[in-house]
Order: C-alpha cells, then structure tokens, then sequence
C-alpha cells in the first residue's frame, strides 16, 4: 500500500472534498483524483461517495481510515525520531476560541520558546467544534472552547461523555465592540434594541458542542438584525469594524493595545443571553507538559488583566 495515497485518503476524508484537500496538500486535483483511485483498486474497496454536497466515507472507508490514521501517525513519529538526532523537540499545540487575551496569552508565552534547543508550536483559532475534533483526533493537545453558559450543563456532559478534563478559565459578559467614530461610542451602556439600525459582524461558525446548529443560531444570532455580514478571521472582523462605524460585533473584553491598534471601544450589554465560559480542554489521559503548563500560566495572567 502507498502510504502517501493513505494520507491523500485522509486528507479528502478531513476536508470533506477533495477541491480543499487538493489545496492544503498542496496537489493538483487531477492528481489527488487519481491517487484515490489507484488506492481504490488497489485494495479491491469504495472509499468515499460522491454527494453533490462534498464527498463522504464508506463502511470500508471508515474502517480503511480508523486504522490508517493510526499507522500514519507512528510512520511520522518514527520518521521524527530519526530526523531529531540533536535531542528531542518540544512541542507545543493549541486550538482555541477567537480571543484577544488568549491571543496575547500565546505571545508571551512564545517568547520561552527561544530558551528551547529543538521546539515547535501551533496555534490555530477556530470554533468549539472544530476545536473538540482537533483536540479528540490528537492533532493538537490542548483545546480552548467558547459556548454560552445557558449550555454550560449540556457542555459538561459532552465534554465527560468524550473522557476530556475541561477546566474554566474566564466567564464574561460579551462586550458592544464598535470604532471609535461610531455614534454607539457616546453611550457607556447600549440596550440591544440601540443595534436595530447598525450592522453585525459575527463569526459564522457559532456552533456549541452537543446542541443543534438551529437552535444555537437562534439564539446567537436572533432574527432581530436586518444586516449581518459574516466572518472568520478575527483580525479581519475587528478591521472590518473599525473601518465601517455603522457596524459592531459582540466580542470577549479586548486589551488597550488591540483597542488602540484598531480604534475601536467597548461598550457593556446587559443582555442576559450573552454571558460566555472559555473552558480549557485536553484528554483525560494526557498529563500536561512543561510548555503546556508555562502557556496556562500566561494565559491565567492575561485574563487577570482583562476581565476585572
């Protein structure tokens, strides 16, 4: 077996279409086309269905994968054992929720990392489900997932009945945040029925883990907004606000740097369905390592400084 059409296999498998798997393997996909058929027939199997929504695993390709993906990851472990002859690397890895502070919890943190012989970090911002996915497949070893604390039960559950520690670390009441130009700005507190002729920047990937899509963009995003415009990149949503003063997004507290650096404000909301919980998350039988420690720690003083 071709074990780089195993991990085209998995990548399609991930991406969901193999136009996205194609672009982060960086493969034509005429190419990555072929290597799954040749794998196909090779071992005699259907791996994906073709749906006109995207691509999907078979029986047979389930079974393919959830093995595949274990021999792939101890090929790259081997393949980094030998590589690594000067000492073993410290590894860093981290899926979060969009926020400043962990953002400048990760900065600081970083500036350790030039004290380590042989080191690698990853960071990657993301939503709470992509996050549990990320955290659950073992590609990063700690996840930081946002949901509303109305979920905190339902949360919870899932998040044991997944065998992973979660340990909170901030609850906050989401902030108006708005460029300083805005007419919003002339308020130290806004009423959500104040937003009925701006625009919303929001994230549109607002999914909470264990509680259906329908119900959280209900809630998250209510049909009172006439004019939302749809993001998933934070810098670029805190840019888009800060240069269209009709416009605002609800966001975690944001520090005086990033704040000056955009011209933006904040401003409180007193609406109850807008209290969130960041929550710390890692597998139950993983022990955390020094880096990992040393990250927490920044993080816990980052968001001591924020949420007063």
């Amino acid at each position: 077996m071709n074990i780089v059409y195993l991990k085209y296999a998995a990548a399609v498998a991930k991406a969901g279409s193999l136009s996205k798997a194609a672009e982060e393997l960086a493969v034509a996909q005429p190419n990555l086309s072929r290597a799954i058929k040749e794998l196909e027939k090779e071992l005699d199997i259907t791996i994906f269905d073709r749906k006109p929504k995207g691509i999907v695993l078979t029986p047979d390709g389930e079974r393919l994968l959830s093995r595949g993906r274990l021999i792939i990851r101890d090929i790259e472990k081997l393949e980094t054992e030998f590589k690594n002859k000067g000492g073993e690397k410290a590894v860093f890895s981290l899926s979060a929720a969009r926020a400043d502070y962990i953002a400048e919890a990760f900065a600081r943190f970083s500036r350790s990392l030039t004290r380590a012989a042989r080191c690698e970090a990853y960071y990657k911002e993301t939503n709470a489900l992509r996050t549990l996915s990320n955290v659950l497949e073992k590609e990063y070893r700690l996840g930081i997932i946002r949901y509303a604390a109305s979920y905190d039960k339902e949360a919870k559950e899932m998040l044991e009945s997944k065998n992973l520690t979660c340990e909170l670390i901030a609850e906050f009441r989401a902030r108006i945040t708005i460029s300083k130009t805005s007419p919003l700005a002339l308020s130290d507190e806004i009423k959500e029925s104040d937003l009925a002729n701006y625009t919303e920047v929001a994230y549109g990937d607002p999914y909470v883990p264990s509680v259906s899509l329908t119900e959280i963009k209900k809630e998250e995003l209510p049909e009172g907004a006439e004019r939302r415009i749809f993001v998933f990149e934070r810098a670029g949503a805190l840019r888009l606000v800060a240069e269209n003063e009709e416009a605002y997004m609800f966001a975690s507290p944001l520090s005086e740097a990033t704040l000056s650096r955009y011209d933006l404000v904040q401003r409180v909301c007193k609406s109850p369905k807008k209290i969130y919980r960041d929550v710390l998350v890692y597998p139950k039988n993983y022990a955390l390592t020094a880096q990992d420690k040393a990250f927490v720690t920044c993080l816990c003083e980052e968001k001591r400084k924020l949420f007063r």
